[in-house]
């Protein structure tokens, strides 16, 4: 069936609909992080995929951490500007929060193009700081031209910017089209700007993640495929791959640890640089 978020914001029209009927990607990963915008189908969706994959709640929470990384380590670089494609829902430390704290006056753009996404981001993404500016775009990362373009009213693309593509090229199943989406939205950054991907592999879990991506599929979520860490690193082909290269998102540039190295995870991060 279909629900009106009720607690969606007066936007000047109907709050849209939203499918609690099938499973939805971005409530799926909700659930795993702890929060509360998911409905029964995406957690029975979730623990599906947990009895085939039992760490996969751990990876999720690896994943949302490489972007608090990520993102303290491009401000750090001197980026000011961020583009976070495939937003998901809002939950601790989201984008612009992480950046407006070490960077108060960063531009933050997100972009995401679906109806639920669009009611919380406009709800909940909102500066933290006087000097910022965080901005929302409802916009499918296949329309990069339009997508650009809407992103340039807030970001100075004449100065670098940091893109994340964090969980979103693992639904656009064609490779090709997946590589041809990265190069054209790479191609827009200016040098020194930055590219972070992470995504869901078949590197640690095997079958298990084939099994477990089939399964959400069928029973109508959106379409995954996990890839491996050569296919994710053709992604970065125009730009500086950085140490330690692709790896497990626990293991990208971690915190250091009495304990070693992390495990690896079912998510898989990389960063380049445009030269």
């Amino acid at each position: 069936m279909a629900e009106d978020i009720p607690s969606a914001p007066d936007t000047g029209s109907a709050p849209p609909k939203i499918d609690s009927s099938v499973p939805h990607s971005a409530r799926i990963w909700d659930y795993w992080l702890g929060g509360k915008e998911n409905y029964p189908v995406d957690r029975e969706a979730g623990d599906m995929v947990q009895q085939l994959l039992p760490d996969i709640a751990a990876s999720a929470r690896h994943d949302r951490a490489f972007l608090g990384r990520f993102v303290r380590f491009a401000a750090g670089e001197g980026i000011r500007q961020f583009l976070d494609i495939g937003t998901g829902l809002p939950t601790a430390d989201n984008t612009h929060e992480v950046a407006q704290r070490v960077v108060p006056d960063a531009r933050v753009v997100y972009v995401d193009n679906d109806p639920l996404v669009l009611v919380h981001a406009r709800a909940l993404l909102t500066n933290i700081s006087a000097e910022g500016v965080t901005d929302y775009i409802d916009a499918d990362i296949r329309d990069t031209a339009a997508l650009l373009e809407t992103a340039g009213r807030t970001l100075d693309f004449s100065q670098p910017i940091a893109l994340l593509l964090l969980g979103i090229l693992n639904h656009i199943v064609d490779d090709d089209e997946a590589r041809d989406i990265v190069h054209r939205l790479v191609e827009a950054l200016p040098s020194g700007s930055y590219l972070a991907i992470s995504h869901t592999t078949d590197e640690v879990d095997g079958e298990a993640m084939h099994e477990a991506t089939r399964g959400v599929t069928e029973s109508g979520g959106t379409p995954v495929v996990p890839r491996s860490a050569a296919q994710l690193r053709t992604f970065f082909e125009d730009v500086e791959l950085l140490e330690p290269g692709v790896v497990s998102c626990s293991r990208w540039r971690p915190e250091a640890t009495p304990w070693g190295e992390p495990p690896e995870f079912a998510h898989f991060c990389g960063v380049g640089r445009k030269p």
